[in-house]
């Protein structure tokens, strides 16, 4: 998909990926951002800590890694898995300026932290969004199985219907 430079998946490499990508932007005197998306279960990896680490040593301000916050994660909820409390204080004890977007399932919100990691400058901005995994589908709001699971035709003509009524 163009723009989509690496899908990491939940080995955690995707925050050291992108402060590859940002370093290099830095050296190479362009002017891109770098955007990262990480699950908060995913956050368990140790290669991310890594990545925060030098991602504020080299005060990567065109990096924004956002972290999809929905409390689950494959094997259940991050409580009882891998507890991912305190992330932002986490970001920002590795020098990232730290967005709090409260309702993560908001574009208008997301975007608006968007706008203003990009006009942060000095330091990487984590993007915490604060989100419900499903949302919107009654039947997969909050239910950690749907992380990997595959719907029926049935369960797709259902969850249509049901955004279609959110959307109207």
């Amino acid at each position: 998909i163009p723009g989509i430079e690496i899908n990491s998946g939940s080995l955690g490499h995707g925050i050291s990926a992108g402060v590859g990508m940002a370093l290099a932007a830095k050296m190479d005197g362009k002017t891109y951002r770098t955007y990262v998306v990480v699950g908060d279960g995913e956050m368990a990896e140790g290669s991310n800590y890594e990545g925060m680490m030098a991602a504020g040593h080299y005060k990567l301000d065109n990096l924004c890694v956002t972290i999809d916050l929905n409390r689950l994660q494959i094997s259940g909820a991050t409580s009882e898995v891998m507890c991912s409390d305190s992330l932002s204080e986490k970001f920002k004890a590795f020098g990232f300026h730290v967005i709090d977007v409260w309702d993560g399932n908001d574009c208008g919100q997301l975007v608006k932290a968007y706008d203003e990691a990009a006009a942060y400058k000095g330091r990487p901005t984590a993007v915490i969004a604060h989100t419900v995994k499903g949302k919107g589908i009654s039947f997969m709001e909050n239910e950690a199985s749907w992380h990997h699971g595959v719907m029926s035709e049935e369960q797709y003509s259902r969850a249509v219907k049901e955004l279609e009524e959110v959307m109207a």
